[in-house]
Parts: C-alpha cells; sequence; structure tokens
C-alpha cells in the first residue's frame, strides 16, 4: 500500500471522463508543440544562419504573452472558459496550418515564420489561462493535486520526447510535414475540450477592459499566499535558471561535443519525470506550500551541487535532482494557487502564473549569460543556487501562511471577488478577497 501511494495518482483519469479525455488531447498537443518548436528552430537556422535569428525565435513567443497575458485572462474570467479555450486552440491550430503549407511550399521569409509564431503566442496567451481553469471544475478537492500532476508528467514527456520525435520527422517530411503533424495534434486537444460542460466564471465575471486587469492584480498583491507562491517561483528561475550555461559547462566538462549538450536538458526532463511518476509522495501532504518552499530550496541546493562539482557526470546527477525538485515545487505551487483563488478570478491569476513562468526563466538565462561571461560558468550557477536558496529563505519567512497553509483550507468563495467599486451588478456589495474566505460549494 505504501508504495501505490508512492506512485502517481490516477484516479482523476479513472474518476473524470472529461478530465480524461481533455488530459489525452493535450498530452497530444503538447508533444506537437514541442515538434513544431524544433522545426521552427530549424527553418530559421538553415534560412539565416544566424543565432541573432534563432534567438528572435523565443522573443516571438514570449512578447505576446507578456503583452497580452493579464488581459486574456480578464476575458477569460469574463466569458465562458470552454468557448475561449476552443477558439483561442482553434486559432493555434490554424497557425500550425499555415506554417505547414509555407514549409510545404517553399520560398517564406524568416520574418514571415516568426510573424506566425508570434501570433501564435497571441491565441496562446488566451488558452493556457482558459486550460488552468478547468481541473477545478473536473476534479473533486482530493483529486485536484493528483490531477495538476499528470498534467506535469504530460508535459515532462512531451520535453522529454517531443524534440526528438520533431528531428525524425524533419529528416524524413520536411519541416511542412513536421508542422502538419503539430495542426493534427491539435485536434486531438479541439476534441477533448468539446466535451467539457459549460464552464461560466460564476456570478461575479471580470469587469471589462484595465478594471478586470486592476481587481486581479490587487488581488494577486493582497493575498500573501498566492504572492508568496509566485515570488518563490521567480526566485527559482530569475536567480538560478542554468540552460544559458549549458553550452559552457558542456565544453569544459565534457569537451563541448553536441552529443553531450543534449544530455544537460535530458537530465533535467528525466528528474522531472521521475518526480511526476512518484508524485503520490507529495501530492498527498497537507501543506502544499510547505513543500513548494522544500522543492524550490532543493532546487538552489541541487544547482549549488552541480556548479561546484568537478565530475561530469556526477554534475548531471545534480541536474537530475534539480529538475524532480522543480516537478515537485512547480506541482505543490500549482495546487496551492488554485486551492487560494476564487473561481472568478483563475484565469487571470492563471494568466500571471503563466507570465511568470514564461518570462523568469528568460530573465534567469540572461542573467547567467552576463554573469558568466564576466566571471564563470562555475561562478554564476554556485551564485544563483545560493542567492536561490536565500530568496526561497526569505518569501518563507516572511508569508508565515505560506508555510502554514493547509490542502483542507477553505477556498475564497466568488463573493470575495466582487469588484470594489459599485456596479449595476453588484449593487456596490463588494467584498475585500484578502479578508473574506468563504467555503465554495
Amino acid at each position: 500500500m505504501g508504495v501505490r501511494r508512492a506512485l502517481l495518482d490516477v484516479r482523476p483519469l479513472r474518476s473524470s471522463a472529461p478530465f480524461r479525455r481533455l488530459w489525452v488531447g493535450q498530452s497530444l498537443s503538447g508533444l506537437g508543440s514541442q515538434m513544431t518548436r524544433v522545426a521552427v528552430l530549424f527553418q530559421i537556422w538553415q534560412q539565416t544562419h544566424s543565432t541573432a535569428w534563432t534567438g528572435a525565435v523565443g522573443l516571438a513567443g514570449a512578447v505576446p504573452l507578456l503583452v497580452l497575458g493579464l488581459f486574456a485572462g480578464s476575458v477569460v474570467d469574463r466569458l465562458d472558459r470552454r468557448t475561449c479555450y476552443l477558439i483561442t486552440t482553434g486559432g493555434q491550430a490554424v497557425c500550425s496550418l499555415l506554417l505547414a503549407v509555407q514549409g510545404l511550399l517553399g520560398h517564406f521569409p524568416a520574418g514571415g515564420v516568426l510573424l506566425l509564431v508570434a501570433v501564435q503566442s497571441c491565441f496562446g496567451a488566451g488558452s493556457g489561462p482558459a486550460a488552468r481553469t478547468f481541473v477545478p471544475r473536473l476534479l473533486p478537492e482530493d483529486q485536484r493535486a493528483a490531477g495538476l500532476a499528470l498534467r506535469r508528467i504530460a508535459f515532462q514527456g512531451a520535453m522529454l520526447t517531443g524534440p526528438a520525435l520533431g528531428g525524425l520527422l524533419l529528416d524524413g517530411l520536411g519541416v511542412g510535414g513536421c508542422y502538419l503533424v503539430d495542426a493534427l495534434t491539435f485536434t486531438a486537444a479541439l476534441h477533448g475540450a468539446r466535451g467539457l460542460p459549460p464552464m461560466r466564471p460564476g456570478d461575479e465575471p471580470a469587469r471589462p477592459g484595465l478594471r478586470g486587469v486592476r481587481d486581479g492584480l490587487a488581488f494577486l498583491v493582497r493575498t500573501p499566499v498566492i504572492r508568496g507562491a509566485l515570488l518563490t517561483d521567480l526566485a527559482t528561475t530569475v536567480l538560478s535558471m542554468p540552460i544559458s550555461l549549458f553550452p559552457l559547462v558542456n565544453a569544459e566538462r565534457f569537451g563541448g561535443g553536441p552529443g553531450t549538450l543534449g544530455l544537460f536538458l535530458t537530465a533535467l526532463a528525466a528528474g522531472g519525470l521521475a518526480a511526476s511518476v512518484l508524485s503520490g509522495t507529495f501530492t498527498r501532504r497537507s501543506r502544499p506550500g510547505l513543500v513548494m518552499l522544500v522543492g524550490s530550496a532543493a532546487w538552489g541546493g541541487a544547482l549549488t551541487l552541480f556548479g561546484l562539482s568537478s565530475h561530469p557526470w556526477a554534475g548531471l546527477g545534480f541536474l537530475v535532482l534539480a529538475g524532480a525538485a522543480d516537478t515537485v515545487s512547480v506541482v505543490s505551487r500549482n495546487t496551492l494557487v488554485q486551492r487560494h483563488t476564487p473561481d472568478a478570478l483563475l484565469g487571470r491569476v492563471g494568466a500571471a502564473e503563466q507570465i511568470v513562468g514564461q518570462a523568469g526563466p528568460d530573465l534567469g538565462n540572461v542573467r547567467g549569460g552576463l554573469l558568466a561571461d564576466a566571471t564563470s560558468g562555475a561562478t554564476a550557477l554556485v551564485s544563483g543556487g545560493l542567492l536561490c536558496l536565500g530568496a526561497v529563505a526569505l518569501v518563507g519567512a516572511a508569508t508565515p501562511g505560506l508555510r502554514a497553509c493547509s490542502a483542507d483550507s477553505p477556498r475564497p468563495g466568488d463573493a470575495a471577488v466582487a469588484a470594489p467599486e459599485k456596479s449595476p451588478k453588484n449593487s456596490g456589495k463588494g467584498v475585500d478577497p484578502a479578508v473574506s474566505r468563504s467555503t465554495q460549494g
């Protein structure tokens, strides 16, 4: 029985047919997206042979999320979430089809490819927050952490296998064929979402425009548990993200061969996959905030040891530990955020999570690269790991509720998010979300 409780909890797949269809569809779509990521980099490099252009691929995906994320989250909290997801996922599928057409026809400029990537990311700014609202509606309270762990293992599996499959498809079918396969996987995501029930945001939908965005930001600022969770995520990424240092470490420890460079990302993904398989060890814990802090600190500690290690294979072992710690932290944070966010605000808070998850690693990789240029790769890694440990300790000390919060804490009700200004909808009877905590039925 102890071994079974340590393994991945698959009850959500058995108990909820809508969640099962959604999970399968999103898993296939995630795999296709990883293949397209490789195909875009390959096509841009083939056309330009410029690292500046390949670097622009990341910007084309990140900037729309940063610019549109909070507005998209407000829209998700105003309209039916299922409809928002279907529309935005359909838009992503159309962009993949257009990428496939230009790949098959050829002679499409690199700038046009990046434009399609950016447009697809605009749709992703809406589909991501919408998808984050589904688990609380589809699963009972005691299965939500398990559902988030299942989503995480699908992500790690796509990260581990998607690039390799993309390479095989590029070799056999070319970039057009690879994009076409991705477009087909979006049909699986659409099929999974079609069976969902209507998901209106509740009695207090987001106010239009900037007012809805402001309400979401006010909730983030006034709710210590949510604020602490997002600050912890920033601490583990902005201060210690190591990916930009992998080529340098590969040159120092393995001689710089391309074959060994892939081992670093594989080690992170393998650790994350192992933690997902054994996620029962932490998803059943009653204090997800404390688990998140421990996982984040373990990430910083593992990266510190990775920087200090002189043995190449031992260093990869520390990366495996870092990947496992990252998964523990991410799943626990998602559980915590969804537990303490009213249903009417799930879209906006999900958008904030998506922005932190996108911008944090990018900024962290820039920090690491600049510091390594000025000092050394080991200095950048060790200092980042130690800074992460210090920041996590500071957030934990400054936010006692984060350490003590329980999975059984009452979830904020919809009444907690009524707009602070009077409107015909709520007749001025708004309640401060930072102080009202009523159990949602």
